[in-house]
């Protein structure tokens, strides 16, 4: 297996598929209905234009198997240190290391882009994605009760935050 920098032309479709599953068959995403592939161009130009990484991990046949990405975590401007991120691994890969192996990356390139926050938003009910938060120094902050409902039934959403020492000179410049 091996890290690799995603990208749209060679990792967009295996990407969907593994959201939609996601969307389909759990919790992970509060989402009702499977993106179209249309979604993905702005998906990734989105990522692109800002300088965010898509992180993959894919095995030796180039099968990808794992992402893991950030994006704005609230539309202003003093809200710019902190990230928002996203992990998702194949169904068939879960339990497998390949989380792990992605949040840690991830938390390097969040370092190397100074940001200061990484917060994820997780399914209370999630205790897979919760113990591997913990795993990587995530501490809980909060969880907004009932507020999502799928499945036919409330869902409880908890955040999870890790503080990065990064930037080393934060600023209010825009």
């Amino acid at each position: 297996m091996r890290l690799v920098d995603c990208s749209e032309s060679r990792h967009a479709g295996a990407i969907l598929a593994i959201l939609n599953h996601a969307i389909e068959s759990s919790t992970a995403i509060y989402d009702y209905v499977p993106r179209p592939a249309e979604s993905m161009p702005p998906w990734f130009a989105m990522r692109r234009d800002a300088g965010i990484p898509v992180i993959g991990v894919e095995n030796d046949e180039g099968e990808l198997l794992g992402f893991a990405t950030w994006g704005p975590f609230r539309p202003f401007a003093a809200f710019k240190y902190s990230v928002e991120h996203s992990l998702y691994v194949h169904h068939q890969h879960r339990g497998t290391g390949l989380g792990s192996i992605l949040l840690g990356e991830l938390i390097t390139r969040a370092q190397a882009h100074e940001v200061h926050s990484l917060v994820g938003a997780i399914d209370a009910q999630n205790r897979g994605s919760i113990r591997l938060h913990e795993k990587h120094g995530f501490k809980h902050a909060g969880t907004i009760r009932e507020a999502g409902f799928k499945f036919g039934r409330w869902l409880d959403l908890a955040y999870y935050q890790r503080l990065l020492d990064t930037p080393a000179r934060p600023t209010e410049d825009v």
